[in-house]
């Protein structure tokens, strides 16, 4: 399955097919002529597109991320503002 473009039509018939049938992924994409993994891709892919919950904690999860990384960079300018102010203050022990 590798680098050559399924069209979606077949992804979703793969996909379909291996969550209605009971035998393993990789049996299945041995059978449509593919890579069990890239198989597996797919139905997480399809899994989590049924889930409009998952795109929004996924986004939720991204901004949290940002935020912090916003908070550590302010912390890290405040604790050089204080030791600028300490210095020109003339105390020097840190």
């Amino acid at each position: 399955m590798g680098t050559y473009k399924y069209s979606a039509e077949f992804r979703a018939d793969a996909v379909a097919l291996a969550r209605s049938s009971g035998r393993p992924v990789s049996r299945i994409a041995a059978e449509l002529g593919g890579n069990h993994e890239t198989l597996r891709q797919w139905i997480k892919t399809a899994g989590k597109a049924e889930r409009p919950e998952a795109v929004s904690e996924s986004a939720k999860d991204a901004e949290i991320a940002a935020l912090r990384k916003q908070v550590r960079e302010l912390e890290m300018e405040r604790d050089i503002l204080r030791r600028a102010a300490k210095y020109f203050a003339g105390e020097t022990n840190w």
